[in-house]
């Protein structure tokens, strides 16, 4: 896991609201954007919206090397298993001034989905998402179809984990 600073202490949140913010339901452009900033309550209300039967909030940032490795993972993920209901919502930890690195590291990477980047107070994100959780990066949570929080993955994780954690929910289809 890697951390930074305390001033960046950590990045995310996830959960569900009872409305989604139209930053979270914008189409997705032909290249990847630069993040668009989001609080926890956003992030949380994407996470608890209908129409996914599973779903993967991931926490990452540029300067961390695990989060970039998983990186893949996650997107291959998604390309497997988003017509069969899985949502996957990339947040970045990075600062706003980093944003368009961030932009180029997704582009790279072929992402061509809306994504976020973390805003507002670190410990109240970190927090909404899972009280539990350090702030340290790579972080996953994982949702069922509900909303309800499944699963806490602190670390990198790899393919083949999250595919475990996503199986049973899209097959539950709830």
């Amino acid at each position: 896991m890697s951390t930074r600073p305390a001033t960046w202490a950590v990045v995310l949140a996830v959960g569900v609201a009872a409305a989604v913010s139209p930053a979270l339901t914008a189409p997705a452009s032909a290249g990847a954007l630069p993040p668009t900033p989001v609080s926890a309550a956003e992030v949380l209300a994407a996470a608890r919206a209908p129409g996914a039967r599973a779903v993967v909030v991931n926490i990452w940032a540029t300067w961390c090397v695990p989060c970039r490795e998983e990186m893949p993972d996650l997107l291959r993920l998604r390309r497997t298993y988003a017509d069969r209901g899985l949502r996957l919502i990339l947040v970045s930890g990075d600062f706003a001034s980093d944003a368009d690195q961030a932009a180029a590291f997704l582009r790279e990477l072929g992402v061509d989905f809306p994504t976020y980047r973390k805003e507002g107070d670190d410990m109240q994100f970190i927090n909404a998402l899972d009280p539990r959780w350090s702030g340290a990066l790579p972080a996953s949570f994982i949702y069922d179809g509900r909303g309800h929080l499944q699963e806490s993955i602190y670390g990198k994780s790899s393919y083949e984990k999250l595919e475990t954690s996503i199986k049973p929910l899209i097959a539950n289809g709830r």
